[in-house]
């Protein structure tokens, strides 16, 4: 009996051996709990930090030598910079920040000595930083910070300016351009009227709470005169277009809609305009957009130059045959594009030519002209053919897509609609 009460006991006593070590092992384990570590790679709170920018004319190693290396300093840690920093990029404006070790000691005159400068942290961008460790052995990384996207829907209606309008509404200016680049074959954004307006549905990304890029549309509705034109976002994954109106119609056609990207419209077709310079009505067969001095005017279809001379009047010309039934001609210009001449073929979007005020001309403006069949015609009211459709295999997905992206808007708005009239209950 006293044999089996000895065995007992030594027996709870091993089990109690071996659960106190499992705890103890455990508490250990919790304890042993590694320290945070900062994105920069190194504790910033350790340090003293000094910020500023960079300044005009200022070089990259001037600026490492100003924040207290030598030019031998300057010279190796621009070495180590290697692919992953052009020092040749650094922008005037810029934010950096210098963290030091802290002083130490003090000069004669009760001063403190600023210690040795560890790490220089340049923000290369709203997205990203650059890590120079500044004592050797020299190293220099990249820091991004994390990027969120989200969906977002914007509903504008113009009353003034589509720029104006999309920014009181809150919306980024990038998104004004993706429209214009999506609808370029489609509408003409130097024509917009008060009532005209866009739906849109589309991602954006955020860095530090802030936007900084309007990723993807996926689904837009732009409506004029009553009558909606939609557009989908469908990737065929063929290196191709990639959005499509609801009938599955490239949003692409054979023309643009307008030989330049940014302007105002400043006078229009008619057969009897008043002449700004001669003050005599005479048929003006064009569209005038005015722009500044300089800006890019692109060719708006596929064709070959004809003509690229001085005509008097019309100052410096570029016309363009781009099949047997459509030319086009481009008046005023202050100068050609570099390696253009007579007979050499331009693509859609290239870039001809620069607005200026050459030949008969109140000032800087480019005087677009459009023919077919030899008649002229108004580029405003072009009807352009749209370039290949979307593959019947996909149609059915694009459908689907389509589908779900109206309902999505619909669902959104009726969600606005609701709380518009909560809210005056």
């Amino acid at each position: 009996m006293r044999k089996i009460k000895v065995i007992f006991v030594m027996t709870v006593a091993v089990l109690l051996t071996v659960s106190c070590n499992e705890n103890t092992r455990q508490t250990s384990q919790e304890c042993a709990v590694e320290p945070p570590v900062h994105p920069y790679g190194f504790c910033p709170d350790s340090l003293e930090s000094v910020e500023g920018k960079v300044k005009n004319g200022q070089f990259f190693s001037t600026l490492m030598m100003n924040l207290g290396m030598s030019a031998q300093q300057a010279y190796d840690l621009t070495q180590a910079c290697g692919g992953v920093f052009d020092v040749k990029t650094l922008r005037v404006g810029n934010s950096y920040r210098a963290y030091y070790d802290c002083p130490s000691s003090t000069s004669s005159r009760g001063a403190e000595r600023r210690g040795d400068l560890r790490y220089l942290v340049y923000d290369r961008d709203r997205t990203s930083s650059i890590i120079f460790s500044c004592q050797p052995p020299y190293e220099v990384k990249i820091h991004r910070k994390p990027i969120v996207t989200q969906q977002r829907y914007a509903d504008v209606t113009i009353s003034t300016s589509l720029w104006v309008d999309m920014l009181d509404a809150g919306v980024s200016p990038e998104l004004i351009i993706s429209l214009s680049d999506i609808y370029a074959w489609t509408v003409d954004f130097f024509g917009l009227q008060k009532g005209d307006r866009f739906r849109v549905l589309y991602d954006e990304r955020l860095c530090d709470g802030e936007v900084v890029a309007v990723d993807t549309v996926r689904y837009a509705i732009f409506t004029h005169n009553r009558q909606d034109l939609p557009c989908i976002m469908y990737d065929q994954k063929d290196g191709g277009n990639i959005y499509w109106n609801e009938k599955g119609e490239s949003m692409r056609k054979a023309f643009l809609k307008a030989p330049l990207k940014f302007s105002r419209i400043s006078s229009g077709f008619s057969y009897a305009r008043r002449h700004p310079v001669t003050r005599k009505v005479q048929p003006h067969t064009g569209v005038d957009y005015a722009a500044p001095k300089g800006t890019p005017v692109m060719t708006i279809g596929d064709g070959v130059i004809t003509s690229m001379k001085y005509e008097g009047a019309g100052g410096n010309t570029v016309r363009i045959r781009h099949n047997s039934v459509y030319s086009t001609a481009y008046l005023h210009l202050s100068g050609y594009a570099k390696g253009l001449k007579t007979g050499q073929r331009v693509r859609q979007g290239q870039v001809i030519g620069y607005v200026g005020s050459t030949g008969r001309s109140t000032g800087p403006h480019l005087d677009f002209r459009v023919w077919k069949n030899g008649s002229p015609i108004n580029p405003l009211k072009m009807q352009s053919p749209p370039a290949e459709p979307l593959k019947k295999d996909n149609m059915e997905a694009f459908g689907q897509m389509y589908d779900k992206y109206k309902a999505q808007i619909d669902t959104i708005q009726a969600q606005r609609v609701s709380a518009e009239l909560f809210r005056l209950l």
